[in-house]
């Protein structure tokens, strides 16, 4: 039996519907604005006081309910609107929501928030999120984002012994974990089982794993061979980020230039709305004979102690997109590690004045070739360093030598104890011609 079910009266249709809920949205988008800007006025009068908290973000996650995340983002984005006219006059029509100015106020400055808000008002607030986002990651400061990320990589693994089974939580950055993402791929493709054909495509994903882990253990030089296919991922970023520090970028603009170092390149040429104009032809960056003439020199990575000879990348000292050539002379031999150091860690290279390579921290001090001593550690004026330690053991060396025979004239004679040994009294050796 058919039961037919009258709609009751007083129902909107769809239409009628789908206006009524955009235009509560924009009601709330204005009511939002209004909230925020009393927000900005309660924080600047320190009205939080009088509730005894130290500041607005924890008396906003008191009295009006929000979670702390919540509540920062609130005040942050309170008073970012104060110094953008064009996005707070949108907000406060309620035009544009809390989503996208939230994303906004992040990169708009007095120059580009006209530009940004039209693009806003045409789009969803994904795109405003990701077009912020790369906008972010084509300036000098995304190297705080890239070390962020960088900081935050973890690897867990938990056994489950009542289950017989073990989980593997892993976080990390965004161009390591496309790495990841290929080489599973390729696992996956060079070992297409046809009994495990009907298996999920996660379950062939964590054989892929187990695949990459014993072809490494065992040594297997044939499936860890690599075409260059199997390492190309796709990043986005505008020449005018990477020459002069304003763009767009897909990474942290340092992580792009670190992984272009020494890679493969195809550049695409696209228009405003990111429809590819011209496809350029792959080509090396660094060529092979130049490669092989670099591990001729450096033998290995280069930086001060290293000893790191596999996993290395050519480093230009200036970069490609600054104009620097794809020479020997303008390029090193870098570990993972230490490349990463000199790009998002703030180590730089310069010349000496035998105008040869080396490496400063990023505080401006140059790292010795040899490793630093200990008395570089020890104070002039202490008491008690590292030297006054192993005096005793200088002394009984001292001693011993003593009793040798006499050394040439040409010889190092020691007339005294070393000046490294520094106690209460002047020590120093002294070289006779």
């Amino acid at each position: 039996m058919k039961l037919a079910i009258s709609p009751p009266d007083g129902v909107l249709a769809i239409d009628d519907l789908d206006r009524a809920i955009v235009d509560l949205s924009t009601r709330i988008n204005a009511a939002t604005y209004e909230l925020l800007v009393l927000i900005c006025e309660f924080d600047e009068r320190a009205g939080w006081l009088k509730w005894g908290f130290e500041h607005c973000v924890d008396w906003l996650h008191w009295r009006c309910d929000l979670s702390v995340g919540a509540a920062r983002e609130k005040v942050r984005v309170a008073h970012a609107l104060k110094t953008l006219p064009a996005v707070s006059g949108a907000f406060r029509e309620g035009e544009l929501s809390y989503s996208k100015v939230r994303a906004l106020v992040r990169v708009a400055n007095r120059d580009n928030e006209n530009v940004l808000v039209k693009f806003a008002l045409k789009t969803t607030a994904a795109r405003v999120e990701e077009r912020c986002r790369e906008l972010r990651y084509g300036t000098v400061d995304s190297v705080i984002e890239a070390n962020r990320a960088h900081a935050s990589r973890f690897l867990m693994i938990r056994r489950h012994a009542e289950r017989g089974t073990v989980s593997i939580n892993i976080e990390l950055p965004l161009e390591a974990g496309e790495l990841i993402d290929q080489a599973l791929d390729k696992a996956r493709d060079d070992n297409p089982a046809p009994e495990f054909a009907g298996e999920s495509w996660s379950a062939r994903q964590a054989d892929a794993l187990v695949n990459m882990a014993k072809s490494y253990l065992q040594g297997d030089s044939e499936s860890s061979t690599a075409r260059s296919e199997n390492y190309l991922v796709n990043v986005h970023v505008d020449q005018s980020a990477l020459v002069n520090g304003k763009g767009r970028s897909g990474l942290p603009l340092e992580s792009v230039r670190r992984i272009a170092c020494d890679s493969d390149k195809v550049v695409i040429v696209e228009d405003d709305q990111g429809e590819p104009l011209n496809v350029g032809r792959k080509t090396r960056i660094v060529p092979t004979a130049i490669k092989r003439a670099l591990r001729a020199r450096d033998r290995g990575c280069v930086f001060p102690g290293c000893r790191n000879t596999r996993f290395v990348d050519a480093h230009h000292i200036q970069h490609w997109s600054a104009g620097g050539e794809t020479s020997v002379d303008n390029l090193v031999l870098l570990c993972s590690r230490h490349h990463r150091l000199v790009h998002e860690g703030g180590y730089g290279i310069d010349k000496d004045y035998r105008d040869r390579w080396m490496f400063k921290r990023p505080d401006g001090i140059a790292v010795p070739e040899c490793g630093y001593r200990s008395e570089d550690n020890c104070d002039e004026g202490s008491e008690i360093g590292i030297n006054d330690l192993q005096r005793d053991s200088a002394e009984s060396f001292l001693s011993r030598l003593e009793r040798l025979p006499a050394a040439p004239p040409s010889k190092c004679a020691v007339t005294d104890r070393p000046r490294a040994l520094r106690g209460s009294a002047p020590r120093q050796v002294k070289f006779q011609e």
